[in-house]
């Protein structure tokens, strides 16, 4: 178990086998609207591993042109987000402690070959809220550390199913996937893992 700093908790087997259908059942009527897609880094235009897309009144986006952002359109086809569905709100407001609503569900795919590097979840405006982050389908090597880039990490396992919540002094920590377990889950029939993401973006 990796040593996490204050105000980051994992939350094992959060989800029953049951809930986690219903999300991914969610998640497939939201793909149907606002299709999956693959976002670029800002200046070199390099395509992340991972395919997103969102739900909620703002989604977060990046290309090479742009950078990172939150929008409330889908950067292909134009069309709005589709509300962030009830059973998500009501684990934030279980959850976060926070008393402002979620107003991004960012949606990550992962293949089996996809990774996240370190990074932070800074371009919100309001950094109080915690990050809320739910894990279904295949296991993933969770990598964490401090609010540096320098800071040393720990990793460990989430599996279907896990929550994390990134909140207090952890809330800016660096965090990334450092790789994907295939055949850990049977939730998804074609393997892969998604990653939902609630954040609260304006103060």
């Amino acid at each position: 178990m990796a040593r996490l700093a204050n105000g980051i908790r994992h939350l094992p087997d959060y989800l029953n086998r049951p809930a986690q259908e219903r999300l991914v059942e969610l998640v497939r009527g939201v793909v149907a609207e606002v299709p999956l897609y693959r976002p670029e880094m800002p200046g070199t235009g390099k395509p992340m591993s991972v395919r997103m897309t969102n739900c909620g009144p703002l989604g977060w986006v990046t290309d090479k042109q742009h950078g990172y952002r939150y929008q409330p359109l889908h950067p292909l086809t134009g069309k709005p987000w589709p509300p962030i569905p009830l059973e998500l709100l009501t684990m934030w407001n279980d959850l976060s402690g926070y008393d402002k609503s979620p107003e991004a569900c960012l949606i990550n795919f992962y293949s089996d070959d996809a990774k996240m590097g370190l990074h932070q979840d800074k371009d919100e405006s309001d950094l109080a809220a915690p990050v809320l982050s739910i894990s279904l389908g295949n296991a993933c090597l969770f990598r964490v550390g401090g609010a540096a880039r320098k800071d040393p990490t720990g990793s460990f396992r989430l599996s279907s199913g896990d929550v994390v919540l990134l909140g207090g002094e952890g809330r800016l920590a660096f965090h990334g996937v450092d790789r994907i377990y295939p055949s850990t889950s049977t939730l998804l029939k074609s393997g892969g893992r998604i990653n939902l993401t609630l954040r609260r973006v304006n103060s």
